[in-house]
């Protein structure tokens, strides 16, 4: 469980880091972000693929570990390639639920 919590951290990370950027701003969010919180947004979504890194060290050795972050980080930045032409909003609203969600399983079944 505690590796979904981590790909569910990661995507939230890259959108995050998505929207800090100014091109993606107007996309997800229909406006732009003022600097502050642009800024805000990029140190979120870094700390948010720290946090995932955290766990995926807690699973494997820290070779593999780190192997498999990259792996991670890749795999879940692809479903928002896929959602930010199509359906942004849903991407934002994922991005915000999915951590949540995956967080209170895990703490469930653990």
């Amino acid at each position: 469980m505690i590796l979904l919590f981590a790909v569910c951290l990661a995507f939230s990370g890259m959108t995050l880091l998505a929207l800090a950027m100014k091109r993606h701003q107007p996309q997800i969010l229909d406006r732009k972000l003022p600097e502050p919180r642009a800024r805000l947004a990029r140190w979120s979504g870094w700390a948010c693929l720290a946090v995932s890194l955290v766990c995926v060290l807690q699973v494997w050795p820290t070779g593999l570990a780190l192997f498999m972050a990259i792996g991670l980080f890749a795999f879940a930045g692809l479903p928002l390639v896929f959602l930010l032409p199509y359906q942004q909003r849903l991407a934002w609203r994922l991005a915000m639920a999915l951590p949540i969600a995956s967080g209170a399983l895990a703490l469930v079944s653990a």
